[in-house]
């Protein structure tokens, strides 16, 4: 199977899990900017969510278009990764509702832990489909990023027994670190998608 269909059915997910969180938001108790301020928590643990949930987006649309077919060990990978992701908007509303304590943020980070797991075995299995020559293996070269984040995030779920906000400061700082344009990645996947290769259209 072509990885259309596939792509197609985790951004619909990766749609409705962004949705999610945004219907959790509540409007302020008051019309002034002091009942705006008060809000202000539920916005940025929902900022920080909506990021990881792009980045997650971006770069499985990347994954894709480097890949011309799926099999069924990918399927479940995928879903494996689904899974973790689709959880997102309950963690950070538990954050949120919380006031920051911190089991909730371990538990915050636990999940996008376990999330980065799930992606660099999806990572791995499409690797293995498509070979060590292959535009992905060219495109993902030695992975730096993919293998500091999760040391990022073990350290930011020790820093919450710490000061829970540590541990909230070190998941946005590996948020940050995705941030940053992999140019490899970018040039390699205009270039299948110039010669036709990746996603069905």
């Amino acid at each position: 199977m072509r990885t259309g269909r596939l792509e197609a059915f985790s951004d619909g997910v990766l749609a409705i899990i962004i949705t999610i969180m945004v219907l959790e938001f509540h409007v302020p108790a008051e019309p002034t900017w002091h009942g705006l301020a008060e809000v202000f928590p539920t916005f940025s643990s929902y900022l920080l969510s909506f990021i990881y949930v792009g980045i997650y987006w971006n770069n499985h649309h990347h994954l894709m278009q480097l890949s011309a077919t799926v099999t069924g060990g990918i399927l479940w990978a995928n879903l494996h990764l689904l899974f973790w992701l689709s959880l997102i908007p309950f963690f950070t509303r538990w954050m949120d509702e919380s006031g920051f304590a911190p089991v909730p943020v371990l538990v915050y980070g636990l999940n996008l832990l376990l999330a980065a797991v799930a992606f660099s075995i999806l990572q791995y299995a499409l690797l293995r489909r498509e070979g060590p020559d292959s535009p992905l293996a060219a495109a993902l070269g030695r992975n730096t990023k993919g293998r500091i984040s999760p040391l990022i995030y073990v350290a930011g779920c020790a820093l919450t027994f710490v000061h829970p906000l540590a541990g909230v400061a070190a998941y946005a700082g590996a948020a940050a670190l995705w941030l940053i344009p992999n140019r490899r990645m970018e040039a390699l996947v205009g270039s299948a998608g110039g010669s036709g290769g990746g996603a069905e259209s």
